[in-house]
């Protein structure tokens, strides 16, 4: 018989637990998905999970946890890598036995698309991108990882091959009890114009980049 502090507990946790909105067949030059949708608790907490295969098979899914760029996924920017990760994540998946591509509503590492084109300004003054978003008030990064783990948990994703060269969202992701048994490099070309703040995500940040 459940005491009734754990059954406090559950259900505090059955209302963390991320809600399915709706999922649908979305073909695409990459290969053919199922496309999830997810809500949670706050404004933050929304996601969309592109999901091919078994996630919940014998091999360990490959993941892509990938934050929302509108400059560079959409507008094709190349002040950041962001568009280039994206669709070689895609790729990458998309020739797996499984994989899944979450894609996460965290526009300018967590700070919000307005503050993001305001760290641009600053960056134009001579900044670089951790120095902006610090002028700003904001750490370096702000994003956090729990509700994307609930979201792979809630697919079956518990174990994890991730697409990624970030090693603190492989610390988050496995604190959020998704298992990062392989961390895959997920580094496109550099270009000419994207260097620069590459080289200050690795001397600053600890992202795992080669070739800087």
């Amino acid at each position: 018989m459940a005491t009734k502090s754990s059954s406090k507990k559950t259900k505090r946790n059955a209302k963390k637990s991320p809600r399915l909105v709706a999922h649908a067949d979305l073909p695409t030059r990459f290969g053919r998905f199922t496309i999830y949708g997810f809500t949670g608790r706050g404004p933050q907490e929304e996601a969309v999970a592109l999901v091919r295969g078994n996630p919940r098979g014998r091999i360990a899914p490959l993941v892509r946890v990938h934050s929302q760029c509108l400059t560079g996924d959409v507008l094709t920017s190349q002040r950041c890598d962001c568009r280039a990760q994206l669709e070689l994540s895609l790729k990458k998946i998309g020739q797996a036995p499984s994989g899944i591509l979450l894609y996460l509503p965290q526009e300018g590492r967590g700070i919000g698309l307005m503050n993001k084109l305001r760290a641009y300004q600053l960056q134009d003054g001579g900044m670089d991108t951790v120095e902006a978003n610090v002028s700003l008030g904001f750490a370096a990064d702000v994003r956090e990882y729990d509700f994307p783990a609930q979201i792979l948990r809630k697919l079956g994703a518990t174990r994890i091959r991730l697409l990624s060269n970030n090693p603190d969202k492989v610390r988050q992701l496995e604190s959020a009890g998704v298992r990062v048994v392989e961390r895959v490099p997920c580094q496109p070309r550099i270009s000419r114009i994207s260097r620069k703040y590459l080289q200050t995500k690795k001397r600053k940040m600890g992202h795992l980049l080669q070739g800087l």
